[in-house]
């Protein structure tokens, strides 16, 4: 019996599809909770991230443990270690937050010195910046390791 990995088995579309959630580290199996969700939130690294994780994002009704939080956050929706911990709650120990922010001159930009200021208060570290999609940049946090449950 031969066996065709899923990567084979995409169109050249499904490869572009798929290559925004592969360059954030998604992979095959992850659950993902999103929070935050709005209209203006990117679609197609949405899109992205269900096609390598093979499942749909789950939203804060889900009551189990996540691999994944991706949060969508604007300037103006509040305090964020307030968020930042409550992500924290269902999160695996080995989790990451993929904390999305509009990019510097959009409506809603977070200043990175306010992410940098919020991710230690809420018991975690930053550990790169990508450019996400066309509209927003991505802060990948963790646990630091000598802190994790």
């Amino acid at each position: 019996m031969t066996t065709t990995s899923r990567t084979d088995e995409t169109t050249a579309d499904g490869d572009s599809t798929r290559a925004l959630a592969l360059r954030l580290g998604f992979v095959a199996g992850q659950v993902v909770q999103e929070v935050g969700y709005d209209d203006d939130c990117d679609d197609e690294l949405r899109a992205s991230i269900e096609a390598v994780t093979e499942s749909a994002l789950v939203d804060l009704e889900y009551d189990d443990v996540v691999d994944v939080v991706l949060l969508w956050w604007r300037d103006e929706d509040g305090d964020l270690v307030d968020v930042l911990v409550d992500a924290l709650e269902f999160l695996a120990d080995q989790g990451v937050i993929w904390l999305m922010t509009p990019k510097p001159g959009r409506d809603g930009h977070v200043e990175a010195s306010d992410i940098s200021d919020a991710a230690p208060t809420a018991g975690l570290q930053s550990t790169s910046t990508i450019s996400a999609s066309r509209e927003w940049q991505g802060t990948r946090l963790v646990a630091p390791k000598a802190g994790r449950r």
